[in-house]
């Protein structure tokens, strides 16, 4: 087969390698074209020399082409893989800083509460951008395959304002699946699940072994496991009041609702800080993500010499993962039915939640396309639970659309998190400063931002928390400390990034 797949964002530290050694572990995909683009020219290089050599090693026939220009990256794909970060880690740093200033204690910030609004204002400006060129120079019918975050947010534009067929993929499903089957004593692939909700926050409504249900098993099995039971104390916490596990970490979790990470001094009881893991962060640290972005970008610029001097990724399948996206391309071109759970407008496909938003439900691959069953009501609390981040994502999408910052602040203060901890004065004034540190990936705001400044001027401000740190804040580790542990290091600099921590503006 000879078709064009484009990377997005292919500075993506380990993810773009992982995922192309996920596409050309099927024997059929291995005489595709590959392209890869990003605005940094020197992760570009480092990322296309590694892949370059995997390829070669394999003795596969594909020169890859790597380029700035976005545009020429995508003549002719018939697949496009999305993974940048727009503004890199300056923007995302204030998608965390700032908040906390007002008292917003986020872990993750790229999917709800105010990092993830203000974070689906950049992403969106430049998709606009993106889908225009693949609307006009990729191969008709182009599938573009969106790992970036807010995920449902960028789905939600891509296929309803900018005319592109979208699909939005993340792996919390898989991640918590296996996590439900081990605390249950099985393998991942003897345990069926149906997860259905919004991106991040999805629920397994159906957890069964042997056709037999587990659902009244997994608060027990999670409460008698140390571990979990000290690092999944959100999750089990809705889990016990909900009755209904959701996919996401600890900290994701955390952050998307109104109960648990409001009040400072609580704030530690309901998360987990001990460095038994480098993955950690995801328990709940205060900018949990942003530190484990930073690092994983200082230790790979250090280490990616040693790169170079390991083993070749194998494609025989035994290096293949379980995202996606490479699932979803082999289904398409080879017809073998594949199973997952995408990103996708709901269209009816959970009945209570409204047409018009991206749920993330179980879908099918093959020939006939990608088909998505009908799922059904979600159980009422499951369900009144995304309709608050459903409610949050429209504004925000219509807001990034549109340039309109008073939608923007209605958006942020109608966030669970938000509100439960900023008054209507402190979210117009934060949402101000947000703009005007983030007007350089900020275009549709151009005058918002202005008036932003204008009133920034005058003075007369609210006070705000100057350097303040939050409840449960690490710091950075260095080059030097990260050396002394070197394979944690360099797994956690492949791991952390999924989408290009180093991007401004692809």
């Amino acid at each position: 087969m000879s078709f064009k797949v484009t990377f997005i964002g292919a500075g993506s530290l380990g993810f773009t390698r992982a995922l192309l050694t996920d596409i050309l572990s099927v024997p059929e995909l291995r005489g595709i074209q590959v392209a890869f683009t990003d605005i940094n020219q020197h992760n570009l290089d480092m990322v296309t020399q590694l892949c370059q050599r995997d390829i070669d090693e394999n003795g596969l026939d594909i020169k890859i082409h790597a380029t700035t220009d976005r545009r020429e990256a995508l003549k002719g794909a018939r697949y496009v893989i999305n993974s940048v970060r727009i503004g890199g880690l300056e923007a995302f740093e204030t998608d965390i800083n700032i908040p906390l200033k007002y008292g917003v204690d986020q872990c993750v910030g790229d999917t709800l509460c105010v990092g993830g609004i203000m974070y689906g204002q950049r992403v969106i400006a430049a998709m606009a951008d993106f889908c225009k060129d693949m609307r006009e120079v990729c191969e008709p019918g182009v599938l573009h395959l969106n790992y970036s975050n807010p995920n449902a947010m960028v789905t939600w534009a891509c296929n309803t304002f900018f005319g592109v067929n979208t699909i939005g993929l993340c792996h919390g499903v898989q991640h918590g699946h296996e996590q439900i089957a081990k605390a249950l004593g099985y393998t991942r692939d003897e345990v069926d699940i149906i997860c259905a909700g919004i991106n991040h926050q999805t629920w397994y409504i159906s957890v069964k072994h042997q056709g037999k249900s587990l659902l009244d098993k997994i608060l027990p099995a999670f409460e008698a496991d140390e571990r979990l039971a000290r690092t999944e104390k959100v999750r089990i916490d809705v889990l016990k009041r909900f009755g209904y596990y959701s996919t996401e970490s600890n900290g994701h979790l955390s952050e998307y609702l109104a109960w648990y990470r409001k009040r400072p001094e609580e704030l530690p009881q309901w998360i987990d800080l001990e460095q038994d893991a480098w993955g950690s962060w995801i328990h709940g640290e205060t900018g949990g993500y942003l530190r484990v972005c930073t690092e994983g970008r200082n230790w790979f610029e250090v280490d990616f010499p040693n790169w170079l001097k390991e083993p070749p990724k194998k494609y025989d399948g035994s290096a293949r993962g379980s995202e996606h996206g490479s699932y979803i391309i082999e289904g398409l071109e080879t017809g073998r039915t594949y199973r997952g759970h995408f990103n996708v407008v709901n269209q009816g496909a959970i009945s209570n939640l409204p047409d018009d938003c991206v749920v993330e439900v179980p879908g099918y691959v093959n020939y006939n396309g990608v088909q998505i069953p009908a799922v059904g009501d979600l159980p009422l609390g499951c369900a009144a639970i995304c309709m608050q981040s459903v409610s949050v994502q429209r504004m925000a999408v219509q807001a990034a659309i549109t340039g309109d910052a008073t939608l923007l602040k209605q958006a942020v203060l109608l966030d669970p998190l938000t509100g439960a901890v900023c008054n209507p004065p402190e979210v117009w004034q934060m949402v101000d400063e947000m703009l005007i540190a983030q007007e350089r990936w900020l275009p549709q705001y151009k005058d918002a931002i202005q008036s932003a400044k204008a009133r920034f001027a005058e003075g007369n401000l609210l006070p705000t928390r100057e350097g303040y740190q939050g409840a449960a804040r690490l710091a950075v580790k260095t080059v030097e400390e990260m050396g002394r542990e070197k394979d944690k290091a360099r797994a956690m600099a492949g791991a952390a990034a999924k989408e290009n921590i180093d991007n401004e503006a692809n």
